[in-house]
């Protein structure tokens, strides 16, 4: 019980820290050391204002975020920030593809054609990103075989390249809402660096 309680006590400290300092560091775990062995240093960013710092839901998941939700929109949104590892997680490319193909359109044209994809730099890292609105069917979990058929939903997401490895940002939520934080989720991928 006393081990759980500190557990507990330690991850509330840890989201209050979030919470408080507008600058966050991920770190490397023991077994990531090994394998980070090269490329010291950690990703380093911004979280706006207003969004709420939830406890990440697996261990894949290095940071997870609510955004609250626009007048009228009935659900908040979600951005994830996931790290699978060096080497590990796919190319860009798989996955900017993936993303879209979550997103389905009312006329049963493929998303492709109506999603932006933009490649840039951001404080010397290479950030690919994406941003498609229609119905989100992804899988509600992997594996689940249950999928969400959400309409007017918009998904936005980025692969950000680090020398450890790449780091993938996912946002999705209702349309509105997602847009009420168009400008925050700039300014938070382009706070991205390494060091």
């Amino acid at each position: 019980m006393l081990k759980r309680t500190i557990t507990l006590f330690a991850a509330t400290l840890t989201s209050l820290a979030f919470i408080q300092g507008p600058a966050v560091t991920l770190g490397l775990c023991n077994t990531d050391q090994a394998q980070a062995s090269a490329s010291k240093g950690d990703l380093k960013y911004k979280v706006p204002d207003g969004w709420i710092v939830e406890q990440p839901t697996s261990s894949m998941r290095a940071a997870q975020y609510r955004l609250p939700k626009a007048e009228g929109d009935t659900e908040d949104a979600i951005l994830v920030l996931y790290y699978f590892g060096q080497g590990q997680g796919g190319s860009a490319t798989a996955n900017t593809d993936r993303w879209i193909n979550q997103m389905q359109q009312a006329d049963g044209h493929p998303s492709k054609e109506n999603a932006k994809s933009e490649t840039l730099t951001v404080n010397g890292l290479k950030v690919s990103t994406v941003d498609v609105a229609g119905t989100y069917t992804a899988e509600v979990s992997p594996g689940s075989g249950t999928f969400n058929n959400k309409a007017g939903y918009r998904l936005r997401a980025a692969v950000v390249e680090t020398p450890r490895g790449s780091y993938y940002v996912k946002l999705v939520g209702p349309e509105k809402t997602v847009g009420k934080w168009d400008e925050a989720y700039t300014k938070y991928f382009k706070s991205f660096e390494f060091r």
